[in-house]
C-alpha cells in the first residue's frame, strides 16, 4: 500500500510539472489599456512601457510591472498584473504612508481597490477612486 501511494504521488507530481519562462517585453495593448484605466482613478499605479511576462505553455500566467524608482516617492514598489488584465496586486513603500499593499479589480466596469496601510493600521476600500469604507485598528 505504501509503495502504491508513493508511486501515485510520483506520477501525479511528474504529470503536472510545467515549465515557466519569463520575458521582459513591451506592454501589450490589452495590458496598457487595463493599467491606463486603473491609473485614471489611482495615480499611485504608474503607466510603464515594459513588463515582465511569465509564460507556461505559451500563455501568460502572470506579469510584473517594470519601472525606474528614481525621482518617485517610492522606496520600494512591486506590481503584478493578472493573466486576464482584470486584476493586479501591489506592494509599495513611501515616506508618507509607509508600507502599503492590496489589490485592484475590474468588476462590472468599476475599478475597485483595496488598500492595507501597515504603518497606519488601517484598511480602506475605493470604488472608481472614491473611498467607500475605512477601518482603523
Amino acid at each position: 500500500m505504501k509503495r502504491f501511494a508513493l508511486l501515485l504521488l510520483l506520477v501525479t507530481t511528474v504529470s503536472f510539472s510545467q515549465t515557466v519562462t519569463s520575458k521582459i517585453e513591451p506592454v501589450s495593448i490589452e495590458q496598457y489599456e487595463f493599467i491606463k484605466k486603473v491609473n485614471q482613478f489611482y495615480p499611485d499605479i504608474p503607466l510603464t512601457k515594459q513588463i515582465t511576462n511569465f509564460y507556461s505553455d505559451d500563455k501568460i500566467i502572470d506579469s510584473k510591472q517594470e519601472f525606474d524608482l528614481r525621482g518617485t516617492p517610492f522606496s520600494a514598489y512591486s506590481l503584478a498584473v493578472g493573466p486576464y488584465n482584470t486584476t493586479m496586486k501591489y506592494d509599495y513603500t513611501t515616506k508618507t504612508d509607509g508600507r502599503t499593499h492590496g489589490g485592484i479589480s475590474i468588476f462590472k466596469g468599476d475599478v475597485i481597490k483595496t488598500v492595507y496601510y501597515e504603518d497606519k493600521n488601517q484598511y480602506e476600500v475605493f470604488i472608481n477612486g472614491k473611498s467607500v469604507y475605512l477601518k482603523k485598528y
